[in-house]
């Protein structure tokens, strides 16, 4: 058997466990991670969760280490294309070979009383990784919630909440209230938390838990802000340093709010002192690379990825197209899954759009074209169905002119099927 065909079969085994479903608790991954020796604590963490843009804060973060001069791991779900682009360690996803060694580590683990479930075992591997390859820092982001999240099992020098909009009620609770609560479990004893949380309701419970914990708490538009400049530049006015001329690497008016928090971070850091020059924070928040978020992988014709994955980010995603895009014709190609308020979403991306494509990814969660349908026509007369997100990826691009543009959206998973249908055709960036 090659090298090739244990990888294969490691991914098999791994993505079976998806038949387990999800299942909060952190028994299970206690359990793993003792019989390993516990690599998580080998390791300075900072735990990220939040609705929107934990993903885009946290490979900042990473990169911002990296540059520093630190050997920096980051953990992120869920993957677009290969399953080791969520596990990176100095902003290079992990080998084949280390993906087959972190899984056979799990695999011969002692599990408890149940099997993991896929997100667990890929948590445990993250964290074998990053304790066998002596990572200095680690950059976790959460999976669903945090309360009950497999990552929870982390002692973190930060914890940091991006933001709260309502996303998985069936779980997490069906008022921002209630979602605070799970996400603001992450916040530990005395450890500073961080968060763009904007709802009265989502602080006073992040402020509840905070206090309940004796944790230092900043609030994104209170304990720190931003002031944009020239466009896609902003001040940075913190805890207690003002920086000035700053640009994110990602594109988007909101990776500036996503930007302070991370600047609130390093601000922290650099108090517990950490060596964080500014030249070194201000390079890697630059060369900070989220791929499929507002990603542009072609010129001519315009071809942008975006995962827009709930309400808030298809708002963002809106904002961006009528901003940037304007006077360009643009065809959206758009599969959500079943979960998502999709009559909102549609009715935020449409209107900036001149056609729909309406396509469904492989994953079992996701809605068909048929269900999305009879919402997108009453919006726009140029809708069509192509199930199989590869072809309707390809059909888009190739029945719009060059200086029309084409928008993939609605899930990361379509995200990712697109990705690898494009293939070499875009390798590379945008060309």
């Amino acid at each position: 058997m090659t090298e090739q065909d244990i990888y294969a079969n490691c991914l098999e085994s791994m993505f079976g466990l998806r038949r387990f479903g999800i299942k909060l608790g952190l028994d299970t991954i206690r359990s793993i991670l003792d019989d390993l020796g516990n690599p998580q604590e080998r390791f300075a963490c900072i735990h990220v969760a939040g609705t929107n843009g934990k993903g885009s804060i946290a490979s900042a973060i990473a990169s911002i280490l990296f540059t520093s001069g630190y050997k920096a791991g980051l953990y992120t779900s869920p993957h677009l294309v290969k399953f080791n682009e969520r596990i990176s360690i100095n902003n290079k996803n992990i080998s084949d070979n280390n993906v087959v060694a972190s899984y056979n580590a799990v695999k011969n683990a002692d599990y408890g009383t149940r099997e993991p479930t896929f997100f667990e075992f890929a948590t445990a591997m993250a964290l074998y990784e990053f304790g066998k390859e002596e990572v200095e820092w680690a950059v976790i982001e959460t999976g669903m919630g945090g309360r009950l999240d497999a990552t929870n099992i982390l002692n973190p020098e930060i914890s940091i909440i991006s933001n709260i909009a309502l996303e998985h009620q069936f779980y997490l609770g069906n008022t921002i209230a209630q979602i605070a609560g799970e996400k603001g479990g992450i916040i530990k004893e005395s450890t500073p938390v961080v968060s763009g949380a904007r709802q009265k309701s989502a602080k006073d419970v992040i402020k509840d838990i905070a206090k309940q914990h004796s944790a230092p708490l900043y609030f994104s538009g209170d304990d720190f802000r931003i002031r944009k400049t020239q466009k896609g530049m902003f001040s940075y006015f913190g805890l207690e340093k003002e920086w000035h001329n700053i640009r994110p690497g990602l594109p988007g008016e909101h990776q500036i709010d996503n930007a302070a928090i991370v600047l609130a971070v390093c601000e922290i850091l650099r108090s517990n002192g950490l060596d964080l020059p500014f030249s070194k924070i201000r390079e890697g928040l630059l060369n900070t690379q989220w791929p499929g978020r507002l990603e542009i992988v072609c010129q001519s014709p315009v071809v942008i990825l975006d995962g827009a994955h709930n309400l808030v980010a298809s708002k963002m995603l809106a904002d961006y197209l009528s901003q940037n895009m304007a006077g360009k014709k643009i065809t959206l190609v758009v599969g959500i899954l079943d979960d998502k308020p999709y009559e909102d979403m549609l009715r935020c991306l449409i209107p900036v759009c001149s056609r729909v494509i309406l396509t469904q990814p492989e994953i079992d969660r996701s809605l068909s074209p048929d269900q999305l349908y009879p919402v997108a026509e009453k919006m726009i007369s140029d809708v069509s169905m192509i199930p199989d997100v590869g072809e309707a990826v390809k059909h888009a691009v190739d029945t719009v002119l060059p200086d029309e543009a084409v928008c993939i959206a609605g899930s990361l998973y379509v995200v990712g099927e697109a990705k690898e249908a494009l293939g070499e055709r875009f390798a590379g960036g945008a060309a």
